[in-house]
């Protein structure tokens, strides 16, 4: 095996050029991409691999073989391994790949190995690097992919990241961090006595703080999600995910409120909604919908008039056939269907 002049030191923190050199030098170790080769395929194994804890809660065990590589040979191979995994995984799932997908599994090898690799490992830096892939990759960098995904991919649904999976990831981000602990306890003597790691104190033991740590990042994600949900739920419109027929249903259910509550105007009309924004943890929904009168001398056939109720608000506004008479906003309970407020401003 080729034999690469590198240091056996340890770092407090990645942010010096020692630390990144020796983490490049593990490229040229042939021992170290014989173990990289080997976590990549434990890791794409693992993948289907689950701890079940309850009905619908259990724990992925590849971020354990994530960690393990990442604490061994730092994050340059790091980065390489997770691309290989990412890609044998969806090669062998048959799953259609999505390219962007493959940042979450860089950022996780990246924040594991600079928590991880190189240092004297503790439970304080485990429950750290295992609280930020929870937050930053698993939350916060994975809903503006799946969002992208579902745009490019699923036909311009919407994604929606919803307070269970939220909830999910923080409340399993201490006992994922107890089993990482528990596991990395095992296994480091071992990858110290082989050489791939140089850090000899192996005994890793919850004290009282760092159990207060781990609430105090409870605390800290669950804030720092609140105020994201709060932002997205407030600034993106349910619209831009309704299929077509969504489109349809909608502003069809949006023009039998209308009528009911203003009587219409005298020969044929069509609603389209131009926003719809949810209430953050809540079932009610707040619409803004136009409303128009349509004449019927532009409109040739009843297909050409069922066709009206696919608009959304740009082409409806610019439409030859359509005039605004009035503006509503609609306030419904999703789950019942009543309507709890309603408000009608005719077109001046």
């Amino acid at each position: 095996m080729t034999k690469v002049p590198k240091s056996r030191n340890l770092y407090k923190t990645p942010f010096s050029k020692a630390y990144w050199r020796d983490a490049a030098l593990e490229l040229k170790d042939t021992k170290m991409l014989v173990f990289a080769a080997l976590m990549i395929a434990l890791r794409v194994a693992l993948k289907l691999v689950y701890i079940p804890l309850a009905p619908n809660l259990k724990i992925n065990t590849a971020f354990i073989a994530n960690a393990m590589g990442a604490m061994v040979f730092g994050p340059v191979v790091g980065i390489v391994a997770a691309v290989a995994s990412d890609v044998l995984g969806v090669l062998l799932s048959g799953d259609t790949y999505f390219l962007p997908f493959v940042l979450t599994e860089i950022a996780g090898s990246l924040i594991f190995a600079l928590f991880l690799y190189r240092v004297k490992l503790t439970p304080t830096r485990v429950m750290l690097s295992r609280f930020c892939i929870c937050l930053f990759v698993n939350i916060l960098l994975q809903t503006p992919l799946m969002m992208l995904y579902y745009q490019l991919m699923m036909g311009g649904k919407l994604y929606v990241l919803t307070v269970p999976h939220i909830l999910k990831n923080l409340f399993m981000f201490p006992i994922e961090s107890v089993v990482l602990t528990l596991f990395l306890s095992v296994v480091q003597p071992i990858t110290y006595r082989m050489g791939l790691t140089y850090s000899p104190d192996h005994a890793l033991k919850f004290s009282k703080k760092q159990i207060a740590m781990l609430v105090l990042l409870f605390v800290f994600g669950t804030g720092c999600v609140t105020g994201y949900l709060s932002y997205h739920y407030q600034n993106t419109s349910l619209t831009t995910g309704y299929s077509a027929q969504e489109v349809v249903d909608q502003n069809k259910a949006m023009q039998e409120i209308i009528v009911e509550e203003t009587g219409g105007v005298d020969g044929p009309s069509v609603s389209v909604i131009e926003s719809a924004y949810k209430q953050f943890m809540g079932s009610e929904v707040t619409y803004t919908v136009a409303y128009y009168a349509v004449d019927s001398e532009k409109v040739e056939g009843a297909e050409a008039m069922e066709k009206l109720w696919s608009l959304k608000k740009t082409p409806a506004s610019k439409h030859e056939a359509l005039t605004r008479m009035g503006t509503a906003v609609i306030r419904r309970n999703e789950k019942t269907g009543e309507i709890l407020s309603f408000e009608y401003t005719p077109e001046a």
